[in-house]
């Protein structure tokens, strides 16, 4: 099972070194050690601390719809021709960049500043590790 030290996972999880302690004295993460004496955290447990911690914005569209994942986020740039555009959301920590319609953009009034929800159905999604993470 993989482990990750404490510096680690305050980098995966967006906090400071301090915060990851904080949370293990509190005892919302268990930490042992690893040969070398160092304190970590077991992947399955950091992962599911990740996920229990990832409360984004609600989604403000209230549509019932097929695609599950689902970005809130401001509108960071955008970038138009007389036909195309290249719309940037910056989502929490991820940036999501979409191609549409010049024309969608007028009609939905995307300019930076404006919330908005990116939605993603995909039929591919590519998985990658890190080498030497097996």
């Amino acid at each position: 099972m993989p482990q990750f030290r404490l510096s680690e996972a305050a980098r995966l999880l967006g906090v400071s070194d301090d915060t990851v302690r904080r949370w293990v004295r509190a005892g919302q993460l268990t930490a042992s050690e690893d040969a070398a004496g160092r304190k970590v955290v077991d992947g399955a447990q950091l992962a599911g601390f990740a996920r229990a911690q990832a409360a984004g914005p609600e989604d403000p569209s209230a549509v019932g719809r097929s695609a599950r994942n689902r970005f809130v986020g401001l509108v960071t740039e955008v970038v138009a021709d007389k036909v195309m555009a290249q719309v940037e959301l910056q989502c929490g920590a991820h940036r999501v960049v979409s191609l549409m319609s010049t024309e969608a953009v007028r009609e939905l009034g995307l300019r930076p500043g404006v919330l908005a929800v990116a939605v993603v159905k995909a039929t591919t999604v590519v998985v990658e590790t890190p080498e030497g993470s097996r």
